[in-house]
């Protein structure tokens, strides 16, 4: 049995410690080379994005290497938000996209993900197949038929444009204090570049990368320094964003952060009213709270459930024909404009709906009361199975039994990192911490 490289997002781990090493990056390369370029043709391109971490030069070498061993031709982004390669993987006729980046993980981590020709992230089929080919091995192309790369400049305003273009014709931001912290990362040029064009005065925090302070005191994951910046700025709204730029929180005015599940809310609600809701449903996973749910109910719409990860929920979306969707972490994914999850895009729309209603963003941003919520991550050695003990399975049974009728429970596996993430929402606060208090004890003894 091969190894299973990918997880729920590509394939991601610490940087020079297998599996994100520079041999399997090249390795990673050439069999997505040789996947993509099946017909033997000259034309097979790629685009490769990255964020700002010290590695990703690094790994933007060893996959060039691959690609090019295998004919492809590599088109080099440099740092770009995920979206726009899913965007400028399909605009610019590539074959094959690829973000180096491990989203909203420390700097130390890193990841390879990628897009196919359409700009949606591969299937598990396709990334199966990838994984057969490291593992058997590629052979290279003759050294007359050796792909070539080069720097391309302008895919970063080619992204800036057609985000842009999102926002009705001659929509302005003019009137709007706006602070955008870009954790450090992807969009620490593209972003403020955006609002500014757009109009917004705008107050940039997290745009000083230096390779090793992605998402660290900021961004998405962290929003203290940027709720903090707008409560002192007297700024209208905060946009926070992570390392990739595939996630955003909202800060309104008050300093009070909006998560992702509130600002689906919102846009269901209003492209409901509008006729724009495409199946009068949002698909949201499993993690969102069972508040969204009761919101949407109240208005006629339909929560759809998927497993965790933007690409499933994509998969859903395009399986039924919806056109929203997303994730409580803040991955929003409006299919009528990207691919993928877009935290700028997320975040421009949130300001259309400021500028066309004249509500604060502490209206906007509210539209529900949440079910108390508990997630606790409990982390366990790789090679483990900390879910197959029967003790932990009955303790499950039992909890789910307790729950029933005001609450419910998630245990699962995270797909990016080690860990046992236990989730419990319940109307109950006192019960809620007592059943996710047991059963991290459980997991804990479980995983040594």
């Amino acid at each position: 049995m091969t190894e299973k490289l990918f997880g729920t997002d590509g394939v991601r781990g610490t940087a020079n410690k297998h599996p994100m090493t520079a041999d399997l990056a090249m390795r990673l390369g050439a069999a997505a080379g040789r996947y993509f370029r099946r017909d033997g043709s000259a034309a097979h391109r790629v685009v490769i994005g990255k964020d700002t971490r010290l590695s990703g030069y690094m790994f933007e070498s060893a996959l060039t290497a691959g690609f090019t061993s295998t004919g492809m031709n590599v088109l080099l982004l440099g740092p770009v938000p995920t979206p726009a390669v899913g965007m400028l993987t399909s605009s610019m006729r590539a074959d094959v996209g690829v973000m180096i980046s491990a989203s909203h993980n420390p700097h130390e981590d890193n990841g390879i993900k990628f897009f196919g020709p359409d700009g949606f992230k591969l299937s598990d089929d396709a990334e199966a197949r990838i994984e057969q080919l490291v593992h058997v091995g590629v052979a290279p192309v003759k050294a007359e038929n050796i792909g070539r790369a080069k720097r391309i400049d302008d895919g970063r305003f080619r992204y800036n444009e057609r985000v842009k273009s999102t926002l009705p014709p001659g929509q302005s931001l003019s009137g709007l204090k706006v602070v955008i912290d870009c954790a450090n990362g992807a969009a620490y040029r593209t972003a403020p570049e955006v609002l500014w064009e757009l109009g917004a005065e705008v107050i940039p925090v997290g745009v000083a990368p230096d390779g090793f302070n992605i998402n660290q005191n900021c961004g998405s994951t962290d929003t203290a320094l940027a709720a903090e910046t707008v409560v002192a700025h007297g700024a209208d709204v905060g946009i926070c964003l992570d390392g990739d730029a595939d996630r955003v929180m909202i800060i309104d005015e008050k300093g009070q952060v909006a998560d992702g599940d509130q600002i689906m809310a919102l846009f269901a609600s209003t492209w409901a009213r509008q006729g724009r809701l495409s199946g009068d449903a949002l698909v949201a996973t499993v993690m969102s709270n069972l508040g969204l749910e009761r919101f949407l109910a109240s208005e006629g719409l339909r929560l759809e459930r998927t497993n965790v990860g933007d690409r499933h929920v994509v998969e859903r979306m395009r399986a039924g024909g919806f056109n929203l969707g997303g994730e409580q972490s803040g991955h929003i994914v409006m299919s009528d404009y990207s691919t993928t999850g877009d935290g700028l895009l997320a975040g421009l729309q949130f300001l259309a709906v400021m500028v066309d209603t004249g509500r604060a963003a502490s209206e906007l941003a509210r539209n529900f009361e949440t079910v108390p919520q508990l997630l606790r991550n409990v982390r366990y050695q790789e090679g483990a199975d900390p879910l197959s003990s029967s003790a932990l399975k009955a303790a499950i049974a039992d909890a789910e039994r307790r729950l029933n009728g005001t609450g419910r429970l998630l245990i699962r596996k995270s797909g990016t990192e080690p860990l046992v993430r236990v989730m419990a929402e319940c109307e109950d606060d006192a019960l809620l911490r007592e059943v996710v208090d047991e059963l991290v004890a459980l997991v804990r003894s479980s995983a040594g």
